[in-house]
């Protein structure tokens, strides 16, 4: 339907795809950066993961919605929390491998955010906090 709106306003389907492909491009290269974190966020007072790629730089969190970043944020953290993810949660963070690592980011406005990465991303999870680390037991 989009295709026919475009051809119909005289927009050359050969500029689409250069679109597409430049999302496309552009979304590899944020895989392939140095620190890539790929997680799954959750906001506060949200049910849903969103999942992302996300890099530390100092204590800024920093996470880009994945496949066509619609959502991206650059986040200041005071704290950080790491702990296992339940059985409930596990089911929804299929994608992360089996056991899930989850960190709660405390940010300065006394608002959380939660983030999702699989086991063997756990401790980037932490980013400058990592010498600060407090462990939380899995809640269930």
């Amino acid at each position: 339907m989009i295709w026919v709106i475009l051809v119909a306003l005289g927009v050359p389907l050969w500029l689409c795809a250069l679109g597409i492909l430049t999302l496309v491009v552009q979304n590899r290269r944020l895989r392939n950066r140095y620190g890539d974190i790929p997680v799954s966020v959750r906001g506060p007072g949200s049910k849903r993961w969103r999942r992302g790629h996300a890099i530390w730089v100092s204590d800024v969190f920093a996470w880009r919605g994945s496949p066509a970043a619609w959502d991206e944020d650059l986040l200041q953290v005071s704290d950080v929390t790491l702990r296992d993810a339940d059985p409930d949660e596990r089911k929804q963070l299929r994608r992360l491998g089996e056991h899930p690592a989850i960190a709660t980011l405390a940010l300065p406005g006394g608002e959380s955010l939660e983030v999702a990465a699989g086991s063997e991303q756990g401790v980037a999870l932490l980013g400058p906090f990592v010498a600060t680390q407090r462990v939380a037991p899995a809640r269930g």
